[in-house]
């Protein structure tokens, strides 16, 4: 395991706080990863506020929802409620500017965002959206004590809804029972990072770490993913993807290649040009 990273409180957005796991500084060990924010509470105060519009250009944004739902909306005439067990994988592309407004249920609220890097040659796609619910992911159980929802890549011949993305995605919603393992084969040369969502398991060969709600594993190449619940069940988010090892220019909310590209965006963006679709 190359790296273990506990998500430390930040306020995003108009006001919502969260935990960021990973980020800007940890650029570019995530490779093709650019950030991953655990959002959730019991107090509508700490989300309600929302993410009022904004641009994005050059990168992916996926949404994953555990409780609660974000209502969403975009420049190009899009909108929809993205709720639990629901997942929204948007590629932004040549730009898109969107808000997203999370509501609780019994005022709690817990979902996961996760931004992906566009490569250089895909950074002016038109931007599209992949929104799965709840019940198009797949959920297959190899053996007793663990269950895994495939949204992206493939288990024991089942696939993921989630198709046709540029860095080759595996990301697997993983629940270990009391005392269940997994050994799960990982693609050579891919990142590969756990996140714990619940309970507390053991990741790394021999149980050598201990990982717990809040805590993310990033892991060294290699040829699988080994981990284990002892006393308590497990529940963990498995992410991949091919890297890029391109040059990353990244503020705020839009990623490119260099500071030109990045000047040209937020031109665009002041001067009402910046959507191309």
């Amino acid at each position: 395991m190359a790296l273990l990273l506990t998500g430390k409180p930040t306020v995003e957005g108009a006001g919502v706080r969260l935990l960021r796991v990973f980020g800007l500084q940890e650029v570019p060990r995530f490779d093709p990863f650019l950030l991953f924010d655990d959002f959730g509470s019991d107090n509508p105060d700490d989300y309600l506020s929302g993410f009022p519009w904004h641009p994005h250009r050059g990168i992916e944004t996926v949404t994953y929802m555990f409780s609660g739902s974000v209502e969403h909306g975009d420049s190009l005439g899009n909108s929809g409620v993205i709720s639990a067990g629901d997942i929204q994988w948007m590629t932004a592309g040549s730009g898109i500017i969107h808000q997203e407004m999370p509501q609780g249920v019994d005022d709690h609220l817990r979902g996961f965002q996760l931004w992906v890097n566009l490569p250089a040659r895909s950074k002016m796609v038109a931007p599209r959206y992949q929104d799965i619910k709840a019940d198009s992911i797949p959920e297959v159980s190899p053996h007793e004590g663990l269950r895994i929802k495939v949204i992206a890549g493939e288990i024991v011949g089942v696939r993921g809804p989630v198709q046709d993305v540029i860095a080759e995605p595996e990301y697997l919603d993983i629940t270990l029972e009391p005392g269940a393992d997994l050994e799960h084969p990982t693609t050579p040369g891919h990142t590969v990072f756990a996140y714990a969502v619940n309970g507390r398991g053991k990741i790394g060969p021999g149980g050598a770490y201990e990982l717990e709600r809040g805590q993310l594993a990033l892991f060294t190449d290699g040829d699988s993913v080994i981990a284990r619940a002892e006393d308590v069940a497990f529940r963990f988010l498995l992410v991949s993807g091919r890297p890029l090892g391109e040059p990353v220019a990244w503020s705020g909310p839009i990623v490119m290649n260099t500071q030109e590209e990045l000047a040209v965006a937020f031109q665009e963006y002041r001067t009402d040009t910046f959507i191309k679709s």
